[in-house]
């Protein structure tokens, strides 16, 4: 099988290679693409040095699968070149998320939809995939109605220029910035562009996105907010039900759930933090407890490393799925 990695230089890139060697993905040939002032370089994967080629060098490998992690005007632009040649594509960017025709797939929730026709598929933003892996089970069970989201967000969502802001800030370094501000000791309330309707595009991709994977009835209301830290993402949810729940059920459907971890004993300072999330695949929901000022409703803390199962690992278990269930489809040269 071969394998393509569009961004293979990038942050969330690095991160799939990553993910595909621990998960021992059946990678026969990888084809790292990258821009063409990284053309040329080599990636490491599997104890070897792999050169990194050109778009067009990797259409014309016909690879059978493309994580695409490189920005929408890029999978815009490219990704329906690779699906033509036979490539099914897993795209990182929002160009495909709400576009009609394209599923938005997070495997344990609605991996079941996909088909030999998807040449193109959607990894939902970051944000999304841990809030609505928590929300699933609760909205099969009680019927989510509503829910209010503020998030805390790491800096490595927005890349390694982020980052690299973040360290040379607490070093005392002058350098590039990624953010018109400080980063460190403080927090941003925006993430990604404003819009016209005073939210960012960050916060609407979890309004839309929420209910193009769960249900289109759910009301979602976000602030997005850039903290100081790397790791993960943490997110505080307040969410309505149109049943009544009790606790230890929730607890129960959570603690089952495929792909979530409960860490839910505050009397024991047990309570997700991206320190722990750091560098795992699962997404780790605790702070239970009912919001004391309505009925139906349920306040929760979830958090999971946003290069991990917030993009390269969703993308890659999207992958896993299309070869285990035989939906691989190739065009005769």
């Amino acid at each position: 099988m071969k394998v393509a990695v569009v961004g293979a230089t990038g942050l969330v890139g690095g991160v799939m290679l990553k993910v595909l060697e621990e998960r021992e993905f059946p990678v026969d040939e990888l084809l790292p693409i990258a821009t063409a002032r990284s053309v040329g370089g080599m990636i490491r994967f599997r104890g070897k040095d792999v050169e990194v080629i050109s778009m067009e060098a990797g259409i014309a490998a016909r690879p059978d699968i493309a994580l695409f992690s490189a920005g929408g005007a890029t999978s815009l632009e490219w990704a329906p070149r690779f699906a033509e040649v036979g490539c099914t594509v897993i795209d990182n960017s929002s160009a495909w998320r709400m576009m009609p025709g394209k599923k938005l797939i997070v495997p344990e929730i609605n991996g079941h939809v996909l088909t030999t026709e998807d040449r193109i598929i959607a990894n939902p933003n970051c944000s999304t995939i841990q809030m609505v892996l928590a929300l699933a089970p609760l909205h099969k069970a009680f019927v989510v109605e509503r829910v209010i989201v503020s998030t805390y967000q790491s800096v490595t969502g927005t890349g390694a220029k982020a980052v690299e802001q973040m360290e040379n800030e607490r070093n005392g370094i002058e350098g590039g910035m990624a953010y018109p501000f400080r980063i460190d000791r403080n927090v941003i309330p925006r993430c990604d562009v404003f819009t016209d309707n005073g939210y960012t595009k960050e916060e609407m991709k979890l309004v839309h996105e929420t209910k193009k994977i769960l249900d289109p009835a759910i009301r979602v209301t976000a602030t997005a907010v850039r903290v100081p830290v790397t790791g993960g993402h943490s997110e505080a949810v307040n969410v309505e039900f149109a049943k009544e729940f009790e606790l230890d059920e929730v607890r129960k459907l959570l603690r089952e759930a495929p792909g979530l971890q409960l860490m839910d004993q505050p009397e024991k300072d047990e309570y997700p933090m991206p320190l722990i999330a750091h560098g795992k695949d699962e997404v780790f929901v605790g702070r239970l407890r009912r919001d004391e000022t309505q009925p139906r409703t349920l306040n929760m803390w979830i958090v999971a490393d946003n290069l991990r199962k917030g993009a390269a690992t969703n993308a890659v278990q999207i992958a896993e799925l299309l070869v285990q269930e035989g939906l691989l489809r190739s065009i005769p040269a």
